[in-house]
């Protein structure tokens, strides 16, 4: 099974492996995805949370793409998109890297 994720998605460059359990069915699964490292990224703008901020809309404002919300989840090191709308909370927004 091959499995393919749009060009926009954080799994767009993810592989895949193969495990076999142990009644002999192959299972395919997404490698592990890390963090790209922030060092060395430009830093578009740094948002502050006010209230009535949705993290799609953010995203839209600044990357011009609700579905790219994972690009500020990344850059703010969060796994819950939630944490990052706290008011008074200023969000850093990267510029994405070509590739």
């Amino acid at each position: 099974m091959d499995r393919v994720f749009p060009p926009g998605s954080r799994y767009a460059t993810t592989g895949t492996a193969t495990l076999t359990d142990t009644s002999g069915r192959e299972v395919v699964y997404l490698r592990r995805r890390f963090l790209p490292p922030a060092a060395g990224a430009t830093v578009l703008a740094e948002h502050p949370v006010v209230a009535g901020d949705r993290l799609d809309n953010v995203t839209a404002r600044y990357l011009g793409d609700p579905e790219q919300f994972w690009r500020i989840c990344d850059a703010n090191a969060a796994m819950n998109p939630a944490d990052l709308v706290e008011i008074g909370r200023r969000l850093v927004v990267l510029l994405p890297e070509e590739g």
